[in-house]
């Protein structure tokens, strides 16, 4: 049963809710739902604020990374290359059963019937990315691989798990140290001054026949929202991407991870679309080079993302220049390796057979997010997480290419096992593995600016003449500028400056308007009852809790980016080059309570 723009009076309650619809909520969702997989089935819910079919899966364009057969390789050289591309960071044991469970889990997405390229053998077509030793990932469509991947997973959802789509998942619900479900926006709400809702366990209330945010009730709860890209004003990530798992992590006090490694993908097309188009790194492996303007090559095109991007950013800083070349006209058949990209650059007028390729970096992947142990449990009883949200040690520093949907579609079924066999709490494992963590210190961030008495942020003008869009704008443009490629402690602190401004619209707005107490109201119930008085209307809803979550990751991005002083993996800082053997640790975000600010633990070495 699909819900959409007739949302349910009582959704739920339900053995799981997942939030969100790439690769990793959908596998896990498929296999707690299907009858006879296991003894019973689950009664599972896919909440998205957007349709089933819109996640970040379905712009990945390289593939899946994985070891299916051929004896120049094997999974120990999958687990080297992925330490290598970890730059120290990496927790061995979840390398270890990524590189080890991913190739069934490829089997059983084409036993689902997704589509992937062959030889004229019949055997899988294997392409060579970036930080890779061997060839060993599969692709669909060339570079079409998310699609595919999403169409096999989105069927097999929509015939097994009730759907909640366009559906704004605001926090989550937590009573007695369990989280118990979360409160949301159906789609259409419109919230007006001062009508109250009273939010029962069972679902919603109505007030003058107006739906309000609603309590939905789960044994467990999956977070599946993907990554952070929207937190920056050049991105391959689509509009959901505003880092809304991890910001709700941050507020419910679970901890959150490696938040400074952000990726840039170096070669998204510099053109006006957004999310940028993605030039794959197959291209690379094909045998594209990478040329500045002077048609000069600078770097290894194989070397890991960071490594290139780095390049890159250097390259265009001392050119004086925004965007450099990808040249791709060696690559033969590329109309027919790759379909795609071919459709996309001749709707701009260019042909890759003559044309270089305008090229910049983009963000494109956080490495880190909610910690949790190698099953997908977190820290609090009852939330789960899997897929770019979750930091769960594969990635270390610097994701390798194409380690992303297989990280989803492992740890994905992972985490439905545990669920399904009864599990309720998180194990010592993983990145939650406390032998990991033999020094800790605690520093305080930087408490959010309240809003002095007619005060509007430096900039930003009147803040009653802003909308959400602009400010948003403005602090993606911030981001980028103060904590893109490479960054430094003059332009993270220019960075903060303008997310303060950001902070003291949002705080100004709440006097009127006041999410987060709508949000705390609920999360911190001690009954099953919470009334709830919601005063925005739905545009600004969404779009205020959107730029609400955004905030509260640039928050914690900053402050992590700031006291790591050295250059590892995808954080790269101008004045300290050098990466630091006594910065190989994780800093993790808390929340002792719902008001204070997370803190940092600096854990000692990964081992």
């Amino acid at each position: 049963m699909t819900h959409g723009d007739r949302p349910p009076r009582n959704p739920g309650p339900f053995d799981v809710l997942v939030l969100g619809s790439g690769v990793a909520g959908l596998s896990a969702a498929v296999r707690m739902a299907s009858a006879g997989r296991y003894r019973s089935g689950l009664r599972v819910g896919v909440l998205t604020k957007g349709e089933l079919t819109q996640s970040a899966t379905r712009w990945a364009q390289g593939g899946v990374a994985a070891v299916l057969g051929g004896d120049e390789d094997s999974t120990d050289l999958h687990l080297a290359d992925t330490l290598a591309a970890g730059a120290g960071l990496c927790d061995p044991e979840a390398v270890r059963v990524l590189v080890d469970e991913g190739p069934h889990r490829v089997h059983e997405l084409i036993a689902m019937g997704a589509q992937f390229d062959r030889e004229v053998s019949g055997s899988l077509a294997l392409a060579r990315e970036g930080g890779h030793s061997r060839a060993r990932v599969v692709h669909a469509g060339g570079a079409a691989t998310g699609v595919e991947v999403e169409r096999a997973l989105v069927a097999a959802t929509r015939a097994a798990a009730t759907t909640l789509e366009r559906w704004f998942a605001l926090d989550l619900v937590v009573e007695g140290g369990r989280c118990r479900g979360v409160l949301a926006l159906p789609p259409g709400t419109r919230s007006d001054v001062g009508a109250p809702l009273e939010v029962t366990a069972s679902g919603a209330g109505r007030v003058a026949g107006d739906l309000r945010p609603v309590v939905i009730r789960a044994e467990h709860v999956v977070l599946a929202t993907g990554g952070i890209g929207q937190l920056f004003a050049v991105t391959t990530n689509p509009a959901e991407s505003t880092g809304d798992g991890v910001a709700m992590a941050l507020r419910a006090g679970v901890g959150v991870a490696d938040v400074e490694f952000v990726q840039f993908h170096p070669t998204a097309l510099h053109h006006p679309a957004m999310p940028r188009p993605l030039l794959s790194e197959a291209l690379r492996g094909h045998g594209a080079l990478l040329r500045d303007g002077n048609g000069d090559r600078f770097v290894d095109e194989l070397a890991p993302r960071d490594v290139v991007s780095r390049a890159m950013a250097q390259r265009m800083a001392d050119d004086g220049v925004e965007h450099l070349w990808l040249d791709a006209t060696g690559l033969d058949r590329f109309d027919e390796r790759f379909p795609t990209i071919a459709a996309s650059l001749t709707e701009i007028g260019l042909d890759p057979s003559v044309d270089w390729l305008p090229i910049a970096p983009a963000a494109h992947h956080l490495s880190g997010g909610v910690l949790t142990d190698l099953w997908g449990a977190t820290e609090l009883p009852g939330l789960w997480a899997a897929g770019e949200v979750a930091c769960t040690g594969v990635h270390g520093a610097n994701r390798l290419a194409s380690n992303s949907l297989l990280e989803g579609m492992v740890f994905g079924a992972r985490l439905a096992e545990m669920i399904a066999s009864g599990r309720r709490h998180p194990t010592p494992t993983g990145a939650l593995d406390p032998a990991a963590r033999i020094g800790l210190r605690r520093v305080d961030l930087v408490e959010a600016a309240e809003p002095e008495a007619g005060s509007s942020p430096g900039g930003l003008g009147d803040l009653l003449e802003l909308d959400m869009a602009k400010v948003r704008d403005q602090l993606q443009r911030s981001m980028t500028a103060g904590a893109g490629v490479v960054r430094s402690a003059e332009s993270l602190e220019s960075a903060r400056a303008a997310l303060t401004q950001v902070e003291r619209f949002m705080a100004g707005r709440s006097r009127s308007t006041d999410l987060a107490a709508v949000a705390h109201s609920a999360t911190t119930a001690t009954t099953t009852t919470a009334t709830i008085t919601a005063t925005t209307p739905s545009d600004e809803t969404r779009s205020g809790g959107e730029l609400t979550n955004l905030a509260t990751v640039a928050r914690a991005l900053l402050e992590s980016a700031s006291l790591r002083e050295e250059s590892r993996g995808a954080h790269s800082r101008s004045d300290f080059p050098h990466t630091a053997p006594d910065w190989r640790c994780r800093l993790v975000h808390r929340r002792e309570d719902g008001r204070r600010p997370p803190v940092r633990h600096h854990t000692g070495d990964l081992g």
